[in-house]
C-alpha cells in the first residue's frame, strides 16, 4: 500500500487548480440513469469514488467511456440489469444514490445496505421511507434493498433530519413521478443545488433546490445533456488551510467563494488575510502564527463537517485553547489521536475536542482513518519538524486528486512511495 512522506517546515506558495466536487460528480452520475439520451459530464475529477460509481454503472451494463481530460459520456439504453452489489457498495456509500434513479425510470432495484463507515452509522432509512411514501414496494432482504414500482407518485416529505444523500436519492426519484413533490428539510448544500440543475438540463421541473423546501413537478421523460460539474469546495478550503497553517500565501482558481462563507470567516478569524474573485480565493498568513478558533459542525450554509479535521489540525500550531465540536457525525475525531502522536495538545470530552496550540509539532509515523482525517494528517505534516509518513493513504486517493502534485506546486517536499 502506499504512503505519503512529508518534509515539513516549508511556507506553501503559489497556485493550483481545483478539481471538479467529488459529491456533486457522484449524484451527477447516479442520476445519468434518469435519461433515455447521451448525457456528458466534465469537469470531472480524477478520483477512487469516481471510478467506483463508473464500475457501478458498468455492471448494470450501462456504456460508459471516459476521454483524456476526464469527461464521462453515459448511456444507459444498454443497461441490463437493476442490481448494485454488495462488493461495490461496501466501498462507497454513495452507491446508494442509484437508488431513485433505478426505481423511478425502471420500475425495480436492488441495492446492497452500505453497512458501516469509519465516522458512523449514517442510516438510509430515510431513503427507504420516502420512496416507500411514493408508492414503492420495499423490502430489506440477506443485506439488500429490493424496491419494485409501476410509476411513483408525488407526495409531501418532511425529512426527519437534514440529509445531503437522502435529500438528493428522493429528489431524483420525484423527476420521474405522476404529480408533485415537496421535500421539506430538505439539504441546502452546494453540491444538491448542482444535482438539480443537471437535472433540469435533462428537462426536469424543480424549483428551490438551496433552500429547505425543494418541489419537483414529474415529467414523463428526461432527454440527454451536457453539464459541467461545480468546483470541490472542501479541495478548495483543505489548500487554503494549508496555505494558512504553514505560515504560506496560497491562490486557488476555479473555486467559488460563496459555497464557502463559514470556512472563509474562520480563516480570517485565525489572522488570514483573504482575498476573493469570479474564480479565485487567496489566503495570506505569512509572518503570522496561526490564532486559535473555535468550531461547531453543522449542515450547510453552517461550518461543514468535511472542514472539521483540516481545522484540528490548524489549531494544533495555533496561538491559544480551542474547541471544535462535531454534531454531524458521531466517531470523527480519530485524526485527533494520530495528531496527539506528532506532539499536539489535544483532550477529548464527547464530541467535543479541546484543542491547545503547540508552537511546532514533530514528525512520527501515522495513519489514515478516513478521507478527511486523512488530509488533516498531510496538514500537520506540512508544519511538522523532520520527516512525517502517512499510512493507509487509499482513503486520500477516494477524495483529492493529485494531493502531492499539486502540493508540489506551491512548494512542499512530499512525495508517494510503494508501501
Amino acid at each position: 500500500m502506499d504512503k505519503l512522506q512529508i518534509q515539513g517546515g516549508i511556507p506553501l506558495e503559489g497556485e493550483i487548480r481545483i478539481s471538479g466536487a467529488k459529491n456533486a460528480t457522484l449524484p451527477i452520475l447516479a442520476g445519468c440513469l434518469l435519461a433515455d439520451g447521451l448525457v456528458t459530464v466534465s469537469n470531472v475529477p480524477h478520483l477512487q469514488d469516481v471510478t467506483t460509481m463508473i464500475e457501478l454503472l458498468g455492471s448494470m451494463g450501462v456504456s460508459v467511456t471516459i476521454d483524456e481530460k476526464m469527461r464521462i459520456e453515459v448511456d444507459s439504453s444498454s443497461i441490463k440489469q437493476y442490481f448494485a452489489a454488495y462488493q461495490l457498495v461496501k466501498t462507497m456509500r454513495a452507491s446508494i444514490l442509484v437508488l431513485g434513479p433505478l426505481l423511478a425510470r425502471f420500475g425495480q432495484a436492488e441495492v446492497s445496505l452500505p453497512g458501516g463507515c469509519a465516522i458512523g452509522a449514517r442510516p438510509v432509512n430515510i431513503h427507504v421511507a420516502g420512496l416507500q411514501a411514493m408508492g414503492a414496494d420495499i423490502h430489506i432482504e440477506n443485506g439488500y434493498i429490493k424496491a419494485r414500482a409501476d410509476r411513483l407518485c408525488g407526495v409531501h416529505l418532511v425529512l426527519d433530519t437534514v440529509t445531503v444523500t437522502g435529500t438528493e436519492n428522493l429528489m431524483m426519484a420525484a423527476t420521474l413521478a405522476d404529480g408533485e413533490t415537496v421535500l421539506d428539510n430538505a439539504a441546502r448544500e452546494p453540491e444538491v443545488v448542482d444535482l438539480a440543475r443537471f437535472l433540469c438540463s435533462m428537462g426536469a421541473k424543480i424549483q428551490g433546490a438551496g433552500t429547505d423546501r425543494i418541489v419537483i413537478e414529474g415529467v414523463k421523460r428526461l432527454g440527454g445533456t451536457a453539464y459541467e460539474v461545480l468546483p470541490d469546495r472542501i479541495e478548495t478550503g483543505t489548500y487554503l488551510v494549508a496555505g494558512a497553517i504553514t505560515s504560506g500565501h496560497v491562490r486557488v482558481k476555479n473555486a467559488r467563494a460563496e459555497h464557502l462563507d463559514a470556512v472563509l470567516g474562520k480563516l480570517q478569524e485565525a489572522g488570514a488575510t483573504v482575498s476573493t474573485g469570479d474564480h479565485w480565493i487567496e489566503v495570506d498568513m505569512r509572518g503570522r502564527r496561526p490564532k486559535a478558533v473555535d468550531i461547531r459542525t453543522a449542515p450547510y450554509p453552517a461550518f461543514p463537517t468535511d472542514m472539521q479535521a483540516q481545522f484540528a489540525a490548524l489549531n494544533t500550531i495555533s496561538n491559544g485553547v480551542s474547541t471544535i465540536t462535531e454534531t454531524i457525525f458521531e466517531n470523527r475525531f480519530m485524526h485527533m489521536l494520530e495528531m496527539r502522536r506528532m506532539g499536539a495538545e489535544i483532550r477529548l470530552e464527547g464530541n467535543t475536542a479541546i484543542i491547545k496550540g503547540v508552537e511546532r509539532l514533530t514528525a512520527a509515523p501515522v495513519m489514515a482513518t478516513d478521507l478527511r482525517a486523512s488530509a488533516s494528517l498531510v496538514l500537520a505534516g506540512l508544519v511538522a519538524e523532520g520527516r512525517t509518513e502517512i499510512e493507509r493513504i487509499y482513503h486520500i486517493d477516494r477524495g483529492y486528486a493529485a494531493i502531492e502534485e499539486k502540493l508540489q506546486q506551491l512548494g512542499a517536499k512530499i512525495r508517494r512511495t510503494p508501501g
